[in-house]
């Protein structure tokens, strides 16, 4: 498949040179049974035949993204990088196992959750540390969720000395940073240490890679489950999650800074908080990034002009309430999170809490993985 993409993406290159035009789909399935029967790649017959045309579909629609606006130009894959193959139709559940058309046939699995959809697509990758996954798309009955009436409206304040400051209109709660980078960073030195020291190219390396990468998987999934439970947490004591549309992208570029930012998962947790709200029939409200929540007085809306980050608390020159710097911020958050709603003229929300419409969907570039989805028996203490 990564052969394939490569092939196609090159020939798409060059046919553009040579006429002007890119190759369709079509144009791209069209290749495969004259290369299947050159003798440098007859081995194309071993791949089953459905895998090869999914990746013609995958180029077409990068291409199309490509000249829509919606992401970079399409790349060549290389060897080193995650794989991935897709299988379109004809995978089934049988017993604990997944049954796969073509010569892969019976495959044992761990499944986590039922499979009690139709399923549609099975896309199966390779993780850096040798293990395999398969991310099973299914269709489901529309049944559309009934939002609750409760209506609790939480603001969130996302921060780096505490992961997120939640207020809900009672009490300003603080969940901390965890750090996982960090407390596994000694360990993770000491197995690069080890794979930089082998012959490059020799089976010792590949193998000391294979290690390293294993922590690298582990500090990610402990992440992502740190993510779920406090997303799920959110949305299930909730009606309305109020968060900043935060540009992690940008904030990044602060070396000083990038190193704890990419640790916290910012943008991956307002993904779980938009896909569980959306499930849940729930709503989701970004508030605009340059909203001065931090400077703010929450009591009497009086704003300073400067406020420097090592400011954690400070006192409000107009009615001299005394504020801690986030939990401020969170009350601002979701007091903005109710009158953009209020203002809306849908009266989804209003300060009394009454029911709220939920919205589908989510305007933003940031994706979860389908793999990496929470399990049932999530729990947050």
């Amino acid at each position: 498949a990564r052969w394939w993409w490569n092939y196609a993406l090159n020939q798409c290159i060059e046919t553009y040179k040579e006429t002007g035009f890119g190759l369709s789909r079509s144009a791209l399935n069209a290749m495969l049974p004259k290369l299947k029967k050159e003798e440098k790649t007859v081995w194309l017959k071993d791949c089953y035949s459905q895998i090869l045309q999914s990746v013609s579909l995958n180029l077409s629609r990068a291409y199309q993204n490509f000249f829509e606006g919606r992401a970079k130009y399409p790349k060549f894959k290389s060897y080193h990088h995650r794989q991935s193959i897709q299988y379109p139709q004809y995978v089934k559940q049988v017993c604990n196992c997944l049954k796969f058309p073509g010569k892969l046939g019976v495959v044992k699995a761990v499944i986590h959750r039922p499979l009690d959809g139709e399923i549609k697509t099975v896309t199966v990758s390779k993780t850096p540390s040798g293990k395999y996954y398969a991310s099973v798309l299914m269709e489901y009955d529309s049944n559309d969720t009934k939002p609750s009436t409760n209506g609790k409206v939480i603001g969130i304040d996302l921060g780096i000395k505490d992961f997120a400051i939640t207020y809900d209109g009672e009490k300003t709660s603080k969940f901390g940073n965890p750090k996982h980078l960090a407390k596994s960073e000694n360990k993770l030195a000491k197995k690069q240490r080890i794979a930089a020291r082998k012959k490059k190219g020799s089976n010792g390396r590949k193998k000391a890679k294979k290690i390293v990468a294993k922590v690298y998987e582990r500090i990610g999934n402990v992440r992502q489950d740190y993510l779920h439970k406090l997303s799920r947490k959110i949305v299930d004591q909730n009606q309305v999650v109020v968060v900043e549309n935060l540009n992690v992208k940008g904030m990044v570029r602060n070396h000083k800074l990038a190193k704890a930012i990419s640790d916290l998962g910012w943008g991956i947790f307002v993904n779980f908080l938009s896909y569980k709200c959306e499930k849940e029939g729930k709503v989701l409200v970004e508030i605009n990034r340059w909203f001065p929540s931090s400077k703010t007085c929450s009591n009497c809306h009086y704003q300073i002009k400067e406020l420097p980050l090592d400011v954690r608390v400070w006192t409000c020159p107009s009615c001299g309430t005394h504020h801690d710097r986030d939990g401020n911020a969170a009350k601002n958050i979701r007091a903005e999170g109710i009158r953009m709603l209020s203002s809306s003229g849908t009266g989804e929300v209003n300060a009394s809490g009454e029911e709220v419409r939920p919205r589908r969907g989510r305007p933003s570039k940031l994706r979860h993985s389908s793999v990496k989805l929470e399990a049932p028996t999530s729990t947050f203490a």
